[in-house]
């Protein structure tokens, strides 16, 4: 994404967002207080993970815990790695895998070669106080320089030059993934955080669906959707091509596909809220059985308890609070399916995180887009 979005609210000078089937029209909501709109990390996880401090019952916190799947990114990564910042703020790393192994295979569309990518990578940032945050989404088609890194299983994997970013994860893994963001912003990742496309799906579903208004119509055959200019409750099944799709909209690129997720994202907490789930404890306890099955952490956030004291945490983190952004990048000359980092401003970026700071509108500017923006609005 670039700059040509408005000054995100409450941060001032900086960039916000515009916040496989036919589709299902789907009844529009009634207007909604800014206050209630919250802020869910990988929203589709967090929702039914902060209900766990009160339900009280042992089986359902040994349930719950006995579904996360943690890695232990410190061990593989060792010391090495950007010096900690002790002043209240976290950074997070999200990705979105798209293996194409067990129940992802039909969803992915394509082989199951025994490999992953992370078809989404965002690095968020939640500030000091924990009021607000800002998320940069690191495009996967980005060009880099990978560095050599040491995967979980302790196999080691030599540095390559000129590879796509998504090639870390593919090659090494969660660790080889922290390592290469390390490298690329030589900020210190406190936590990683996986989403898989089965859960994902499964969980929209479980929502009944997330109104979403599109202004162009969508049609991807690709990723199996055929969206109609209008609003609509897009099931998981759509809404996983939606957040997909990189060849129904803009120019066709993945930085197309980054503004639709990131539009998504604050449309799917805003259902949450919007649904009231957090009174309704069935409703509850199954986002929270999906979530935990459906998320992979750092071994530090490995367990109920962990993952329900950084999901409260956030959860008093609004929209009006929240800027999303891209990496800063440019079409590669070599090859437009490709982008190259633009260094100076993704360093703007980078610097204005590490001390804690907005980002600055200068950081997007001019940089490559996608030229999706506002084809999805989330409301």
């Amino acid at each position: 994404m670039s700059a040509e979005s408005t000054p995100g609210p409450g941060i001032p000078g900086t960039p916000g967002t515009n916040g496989p089937r036919n589709s299902a029209k789907g009844r529009r909501r009634k207007p909604r207080s800014r206050r209630q709109k919250g802020l869910m990390i990988t929203a589709w996880v967090a929702a039914g993970i902060v209900v766990l401090g009160g339900t009280g019952a042992g089986y359902v916190y040994f349930k719950l815990n006995g579904n996360i799947k943690s890695v232990d990114i410190d061990s593989a990564l060792g010391t090495s790695r950007p010096t900690k910042v002790d002043n209240g703020s976290e950074n997070i790393l999200v990705l979105g895998s798209d293996s194409r192994a067990g129940g992802n295979k039909k969803l992915g569309g394509g082989a199951d070669d025994g490999s992953a990518r992370s078809d989404t990578a965002m690095v968020v940032h939640v500030y000091k106080g924990h009021k607000r945050a800002s998320v940069v989404s690191i495009p996967r088609d980005t060009i880099i320089d990978r560095p050599e890194c040491t995967d979980t299983h302790g196999d080691t994997h030599p540095a390559a030059q000129g590879v796509m970013f998504n090639s870390a994860y593919s090659t090494g893994g969660a660790a080889c993934a922290v390592k290469t963001v390390e490298s690329l912003t030589d900020i210190r990742m406190d936590h990683y955080l996986e989403v898989d496309f089965k859960g994902f799906e499964k969980l929209v579903d479980e929502l009944g669906g997330v109104p979403v208004t599109t202004t162009k119509d969508i049609k991807d055959p690709e990723s199996h959707l055929d969206l109609k200019a209008g609003t609509h409750t897009l099931d998981g099944e759509q809404a996983l091509g939606l957040v997909r799709t990189r060849h129904g909209v803009g120019d066709g690129s993945d930085l197309g596909r980054i503004q639709l997720q990131q539009a998504f994202i604050k449309a799917l907490a805003d259902q949450v809220r919007h649904l009231g789930v957090f009174t309704n404890p069935k409703k509850l306890y199954d986002l929270a059985d999906t979530g935990t099955k459906t998320v992979t952490t750092d071994s530090d956030l490995g367990s109920v308890n962990s993952l329900m004291s950084f999901a409260n945490g956030l959860k008093g983190i609004s929209s009006s609070k929240m800027t999303m952004v891209t990496m800063p990048v440019q079409y590669d000359p070599a090859n437009r399916n490709r982008v190259i980092v633009e260094q100076t401003k993704a360093d703007q970026v980078w610097t204005a995180l590490k001390h804690d700071r907005a980002i600055p509108r200068s950081a997007t500017e001019g940089t490559a887009t996608g030229d999706a923006k506002g084809v999805v609005d989330a409301g």
